[in-house]
């Protein structure tokens, strides 16, 4: 994976989580924290937004694919996560058998 790549990833995800924390925040928070929330869902979907923008193919800021960026993000979490299950699995298994 290039340079280019890694950064529009983690921009991506930055952007994705933001709006989750913020929208998370926002509905189950109160006062000061709700007024937080609304504060991260607004900087992730700016962040989302230029994001988009960086990556049109008619901006040429960026030379990235971003379906095959996305794609093989997409796939690198996914091994990550069944990489995470498997170890759970065995470590439960140990511990359980001991």
């Amino acid at each position: 994976m290039e340079l280019v790549e890694f950064l529009t990833v983690i921009i991506l995800v930055f952007a994705l989580f933001m709006l989750l924390a913020g929208v998370f925040t926002a509905y189950f928070g109160s006062g000061k924290s709700r007024m937080i929330g609304v504060i991260l869902v607004v900087i992730g979907l700016i962040v989302g937004v230029v994001w988009v923008a960086m990556g049109l193919d008619s901006v040429d800021v960026l030379d990235v694919n971003l379906s095959k960026v996305v794609w093989d993000a997409f796939l690198y979490i996914l091994a990550g996560v069944f990489g995470a299950i498997a170890a759970i699995g065995v470590f439960l298994l140990a511990i359980m058998k001991s």
